[in-house]
């Protein structure tokens, strides 16, 4: 034997079964294959992945597996694109008490809790995320070591601090307030060079109509995508009005719809096809399961959410939680809850293009279970179609992202990003709560 095969079979003893460094191509073989476009699922599916992509799919009997190659079953799976989720707040993670998390654990973002929330993310079969919200060096840095492999996570896409018209008391290093339409150009410049992938957006009503158009402006001008809150409909209006490409929420408000000046406003901005779509986000899980979730707490002893965390701030966040219906962040939900079918079915007939989000990280919603409760809301709850629901979930964020051509779907080409679970997952969704295979850009992680 020569000292390469030495070398090779001393690496695939040592370091286990699922990397395998002597096969550098992997074939799933065996699953239902729902693809990220929205067609009709492949059955006894076949996914040939070289290094960290798709060179073919096809189905047992027409594709044949390369002889050599790390053959993986996924008989009685679904296997799909890896999740995305559009909305995430890795520096936080289900703490009811936002002042005291913030003053406590700043000095521990970058270090502990964002990589702690990347994480868990992973782990639930979230292969690509969009985090809205942190300090600008702590969130580049946490986005690059990703993207270097030093921590596990998800492909990354930040936004640093948000854009508001004044940031709140103590939040100055993850909000950055603007003073009129030259500031509003030079912190959007200042997220720009420090290489973010997206600018967040809120509070735009607050501001000088020109400030907000400054701010959108100037990102557009970067090629970077504007975010924008939506709790208020002149937020709406506002955000309409300069040209935000993704709403954020379905709003905080009482209110029984959205008014019908802003659906007339937003038929029309996705009549323009020439700009592409417009996207939103509903975030809808966190206020929709709050009663269900203060009802019956058992969730919150899950101990998923513990991966990466110390003992002593997962007894923080366990004690914050003891009292799930004393919470004054959620006071106001069980008047706003019947509102968010109604808005979710206007925004459906509207002609926005609607995207899985989850506002993880909030109080009681951990990295670890977010997402999939979130589609599984969406399918359960307000009837959306399981297929487009994924489809929301995989093809739709990469194109938001404009990063379809390497992410979004199973295709040729494409980096191999890939869950599976055991079961029909267009039947129960829910079975995404236990993903059983992870595999990120051709790497098996779970």
């Amino acid at each position: 034997m020569n000292i390469k095969n030495l070398i090779i079979t001393f690496l695939s003893l040592t370091i286990g079964s699922t990397l395998v460094f002597s096969q550098t191509t992997k074939a799933l073989v065996g699953g239902t294959l729902i693809d990220g476009f929205g067609g009709v699922p492949i059955r006894n599916s076949v996914i040939l992945i070289e290094n960290d992509k798709i060179t073919a799919v096809g189905q047992v009997g027409s594709l044949e597996v390369p002889a050599g190659a790390e053959v993986i079953s996924t008989e009685g799976m679904s296997v799909m694109p890896g999740l995305w989720d559009m909305h995430v707040h890795l520096m936080i993670n289900g703490h009811s008490d936002y002042d005291h998390w913030d003053k406590t654990y700043i000095d521990l973002f970058e270090s502990v809790i964002m990589p702690s929330s990347a994480h868990q993310l992973l782990m639930a079969g979230v292969t690509s995320a969009r985090d809205l919200g942190a300090p600008l060096e702590a969130s580049i840095n946490v986005r690059d070591k990703i993207n270097r492999g030093e921590i596990p996570g998800p492909t990354i896409y930040v936004s640093g601090p948000f854009i508001q018209k004044t940031a709140y008391p103590g939040t100055e290093a993850f909000r950055w307030g603007v003073n009129g339409v030259a500031d509003a150009k030079a912190k959007v410049k200042k997220l720009a060079d420090a290489g973010v992938d997206v600018i967040k957006l809120i509070d735009q009503d607050q501001m000088t109509l020109e400030e907000a158009q400054a701010v959108v402006d100037e990102a557009h001008k970067y090629g970077l995508p504007v975010v924008g809150h939506s709790h208020r409909p002149e937020e709406i209006r506002v955000g309409l009005k300069i040209g935000v490409d993704c709403f954020e929420h379905t709003g905080l408000s009482s209110a029984p719809e959205y008014p019908e000046d802003i659906m007339l406003m937003i038929q029309e901005r996705s009549a323009q096809m020439n700009r592409g779509p417009l996207f939103w986000t509903p975030t809808v899980e966190g206020l929709y399961n709050y009663e269900s979730v203060r009802n019956n707490p058992e969730k919150l002893d899950d101990p998923s959410w513990h991966l990466g965390l110390p003992d002593s701030i997962i007894r923080d966040i366990r004690a914050s939680l003891r009292y799930p219906g004393r919470m004054s962040y959620f006071q106001l939900t069980p008047v706003r809850k019947p509102t968010l079918e109604r808005k979710f079915s206007q925004l459906k007939q509207s002609g926005v293009v609607m995207l899985i989000g989850t506002d993880s990280g909030i109080p009681m919603k951990f990295h670890s279970q977010s997402t999939w409760n979130e589609l599984d809301v969406w399918v359960n709850e307000f009837g959306y179609d399981p297929l487009l629901a994924i489809k929301a979930a995989t093809y739709w964020p990469a194109v938001a992202m404009k990063v379809d051509q390497d992410y979004g779907t199973i295709s040729e080409g494409k980096y191999a990003d890939i869950i599976a679970v055991r079961g029909d997952v267009l039947r129960h969704i829910s079975l995404l709560q236990d993903v059983d295979l992870v595999i990120k850009h051709g790497k098996r992680v779970k």
